[in-house]
């Protein structure tokens, strides 16, 4: 079998205001959509992003540039392809572009393989289980005023929801901070597990004291509660507080991730694979975890990472994160707070194409 192509389209999807505010392109997310050709017909998926619409056709160039440097091989040699199109990349790799081109050839891969062998790629990558926790995400954002929070939190739990993230971090003093959380762990009271992301908004200080207050409200962890490098500044926050410590979603390769384990900065190891190097790079940041004992969980990128937390022994949680839904032909399913991933061959998912005709960017 060998890869005879691929094509690439930009969608601009739609989505709530988020972590851009107010600003240009808030209100949509932005992808580069891929497809993979064989000479066998079969056909895998994969997509690249930012949260941004700026990049989005230096994204495109680089997907189509590395994508084509692919043809003529062999889409089971995926460690193969990866590690000549990160060298390919040159100065742009580990990181940036080439990086988030590169993850999304690597998942497209993995679909084909999948396809090819008849298995689902959660099965290919470990197979540990088939259903796992899930909690809902991009509902709750620190753009929200508390009678907001007040009023979609609820909804999110009768909507079967177990779990769910909200944002802080935007306050002018402690007390407010402080009431953010209050309103919200009222809203859902006692019994559902809530994770609180600061996406790097306090500096060291201020993450201890605020966490220490934090406790009373039995947070499931504090993510990214400072800047993503400052591994030794985490580690003092990881010391210091009682609420388990999440962070890794800003990280591009694998090597970050080792200076974070040694520094035991953290206590829950995010990755997001659309940075990590696909489902490659994540499966092995995954392992690398395992062996300091330590969790792992996903960032963004839904109907893909579902593969990779159900494939992973110490797979926690998935994050429901619509932002993508609307390209595909089926949503993640949903029963009793847990992702149930199905047994199609490959990611088990399709591009809807009357979708991604109607969203396709100016």
């Amino acid at each position: 079998m060998k890869i005879t192509g691929h094509s690439t389209r930009v969608v601009d999807l739609p989505r709530p205001v988020g972590p851009l505010g107010g600003g240009p392109g808030a209100n949509i997310a932005t992808f580069v959509t891929l497809k993979i050709q064989t000479d066998e017909g079969i056909e895998g998926i994969g997509y690249a992003g930012f949260a941004s619409n700026v990049l989005s056709k230096a994204l495109k160039e680089t997907v189509d540039g590395l994508a084509g440097l692919a043809v003529g091989d062999d889409p089971m040699m995926i460690e193969a392809i990866q590690e000549r199109l990160l060298v390919a990349g040159g100065g742009g790799a580990p990181a940036g572009l080439v990086t988030r081109a590169v993850s999304a050839i690597d998942v497209a891969l993995w679909d084909i393989k999948g396809k090819v062998t008849g298995q689902p790629v959660w099965k290919l990558l470990g197979g540990h289980r088939q259903r796992v926790p899930t909690y809902a995400s991009g509902y709750l954002w620190r753009t929200y005023d508390l009678d907001a929070l007040a009023e979609t939190a609820p909804k999110l739990v009768a909507d079967g929801f177990k779990a769910m993230k909200f944002r802080m971090g935007a306050e002018d003093s402690l007390a407010k901070e402080l009431e953010r959380m209050k309103v919200m762990r009222e809203a859902v009271g006692p019994d559902i597990d809530i994770m609180l992301d600061i996406n790097q908004g306090w500096n060291v200080n201020q993450a201890i004291t605020v966490g220490r207050e934090l406790v009373n409200y039995d947070l499931f962890w504090l993510e990214d509660p400072v800047q993503h490098q400052d591994y030794s500044g985490m580690a003092r926050i990881a010391d210091a507080i009682d609420t388990p410590i999440a962070s890794g979603e800003y990280h591009y390769g694998i090597v970050p991730f080792r200076h974070m384990l040694e520094e035991r900065s953290i206590d829950i190891v995010m990755a997001d694979l659309l940075r990590a190097g696909g489902l490659t790079g994540w499966m092995k940041i995954a392992h690398m975890a395992e062996g300091y004992n330590l969790p792992i969980v996903s960032h963004l990128a839904t109907e893909v990472m579902a593969h990779g937390v159900a494939a992973a022994r110490n797979g926690l949680t998935i994050e429901h994160m619509p932002w993508t839904f609307g390209m595909f032909t089926e949503e993640p399913k949903i029963e009793d707070g847990m992702m149930v991933l199905s047994d199609k061959p490959g990611l088990g998912i399709e591009f809807d194409e009357e979708a991604l005709d109607r969203y396709a960017a100016s």
